[in-house]
C-alpha cells in the first residue's frame, strides 16, 4: 500500500475526501475549525511537493438537493486563512465549472467542490458519480476517518478507480496507528473505559473488547442496567430492562475470560432531570423510588482512578455521568484526570465517542491524552469489526 508521506505529488492532481462537516453559526461562520485544522497538514505535504489538491466533503444532512445554510462556499473565507492562498470554488462537485477548474488546475493550487450531499449519489455509493469525481484527479487520498465506516461514493467506491494511486493522509493515518494500538498490539495492563445511555449501542464493542482488556470500567446510564440485573434498586434511573439477561451474561462471560467488570459502588443521584435539582449521594444499589442516578460518585472514582493509573493502555469512550449538566459533570472530569495521570506515567490512552472527546477539549486536556480521535461512530464499528468500508477500500 502507498505511504503518504513518501508519495511524491510534483505535478499530480490530489483529490482528497476531507471531513469538513463543521458547525455554522446563523451568518455561516464557522464556530469549530477542529476538522479543518486537521487535514492541514494532509493539503500541505501535497502543495508543498508541487502538486495541486481538489478538496470534496459533505456538510449536514442537506434533503433536497442544494440548500443555502448547507453550502460549502461558506467555509472559503476561513480556508484562504489557514491555507494563505486564494481556495478556489465549484459550485457543483461534478458540473462543468469542477471539470473545467480541475482540469486546469496548476500545482500549488486548491479546489473545494460544493456538498457532495446536494446529490442523492453520494450516500447512494453510485458508481457513477464516483466517476465522474475521479476524472478530476491521479490520485485519490482519503483523509475522513469520520465518514470511513460509511460505503460512499467519496469514501469508497471512488477508491476503485484508483487502484494503484490511492492511499489515506496524515489523519486517517494517525487514527489507524491509535486504534491498532489498543485493539491489535496493547500492552497490559488493558482498560477500557465505557460510558454512556444504553447498554444495547455498545453491546459487540463489549464483547470485542473482553477478548482483549484485563479491565472494563461500565459508568454511564448503562451502568444501571447491570447494577438492577445483579438485583440492585435503581429507582428511576434509566435501565433498559430487555437488555437484563444480557447484562448478566457479559458478566459471567467476562469472569469467564478472567476480566476483571468495575462497576460503580456509589451515584449522585437527583429527584429530577435538572442541573436545580436535589441531589445526594446513595450506593448505587439502594436508589429510592422517584430518584435517579446521574453521575458516579467519590468511591466509585476512587475504585475506577485505582485501576486506570496501575494500567498501560486506556481506551475511553462515553461519560460517566450526564455531563453536559455542570452538577453531574465532576465524574466524568476525574476519571479523565486519571487517564490524563496515567497517561503522564507512560500508559497509551485513546479518547473516542462525541461525548467523551468533548469532555477532554473542555478541560483542556487533549494534550495529555495519547490520542482523541475524531471519529465518533467510525471509532466504534472500527473497535466492533475491525474494519471499515472507507478503510478497506484503499488497503484492497
Amino acid at each position: 500500500m502507498l505511504r503518504f508521506d513518501t508519495y511524491n505529488f510534483a505535478g499530480k492532481r490530489a483529490i482528497v475526501r476531507v471531513d469538513f462537516n463543521v458547525p455554522l453559526d446563523e451568518n455561516f461562520n464557522v464556530t469549530d475549525d477542529t476538522r479543518i485544522t486537521a487535514a492541514l497538514p494532509t493539503i500541505k505535504k501535497i502543495l508543498n511537493d508541487g502538486g495541486s489538491a481538489i478538496l470534496m466533503s459533505h456538510l449536514g444532512r442537506p434533503k433536497d438537493g442544494p440548500t443555502e445554510k448547507y453550502s460549502l462556499k461558506h467555509l472559503i473565507p476561513l480556508l484562504n486563512k489557514l491555507l494563505q492562498l486564494d481556495v478556489k470554488f465549484a459550485p457543483d462537485c461534478i458540473g462543468n465549472d469542477a471539470v473545467s477548474l480541475s482540469s486546469s488546475l496548476q500545482k500549488g493550487e486548491v479546489l473545494l467542490l460544493e456538498n457532495l450531499r446536494f446529490y442523492k449519489e453520494e450516500e447512494k455509493g453510485d458508481e457513477g458519480f464516483a466517476h465522474k469525481l475521479a476524472t478530476f484527479a491521479d490520485v485519490y487520498v482519503n483523509d475522513a476517518f469520520g465518514t470511513a465506516h460509511r460505503a460512499h461514493a467519496s469514501t469508497t467506491i471512488i477508491a476503485k478507480f484508483f487502484p494503484k494511486n490511492k492511499m489515506f493522509g496524515y489523519l486517517i493515518e494517525s487514527e489507524l496507528n491509535g486504534l491498532d494500538k489498543v485493539l491489535h498490539s496493547p500492552q497490559k495492563p488493558y482498560t477500557a473505559i465505557l460510558g454512556g445511555a444504553k447498554v444495547s449501542s455498545k453491546i459487540t464493542i463489549i464483547e470485542n473488547l473482553l477478548n482483549r482488556v484485563d479491565n472494563l470500567i461500565i459508568g454511564g446510564g448503562m451502568m444501571f442496567t447491570f447494577i438492577k440485573a445483579q438485583g440492585g434498586q435503581v429507582g428511576s434511573s434509566m435501565v433498559e430492562d430487555d437488555k437484563l439477561d444480557l447484562a448478566v451474561d457479559i458478566l459471567r462471560k467476562a469472569q469467564e475470560k478472567g476480566v476483571k467488570v468495575i462497576l460503580p459502588v456509589d451515584t449522585v443521584i437527583a429527584d429530577a432531570f435538572s442541573n436545580d435539582a436535589n441531589t445526594k449521594v446513595v450506593g448505587v444499589k439502594n436508589i429510592p423510588d422517584g430518584w435517579l442516578g446521574l453521575d458516579i460518585a467519590d468511591d466509585s472514582v476512587i475504585e475506577f482512578s485505582k485501576v486506570i493509573e496501575q494500567s498501560k493502555t486506556i481506551l475511553w469512550n462515553g461519560p460517566m455521568g450526564v455531563f453536559e449538566m455542570p452538577k453531574f459533570a465532576e465524574g466524568t472530569k476525574k476519571v479523565a484526570i486519571s487517564i490524563a495521570n496515567a497517561t503522564g506515567k507512560g500508559a497509551f490512552s485513546l479518547v473516542g465517542g462525541g461525548d467523551s472527546v468533548a469532555a477532554i477539549n473542555s478541560l483542556g486536556f487533549a494534550q495529555k491524552v495519547s490520542y482523541v480521535s475524531t471519529g465518533g461512530g467510525a471509532l466504534l464499528e472500527y473497535l466492533e469489526n475491525g474494519e471499515l468500508p472507507g478503510i478497506k477500500a484503499v488497503r484492497e
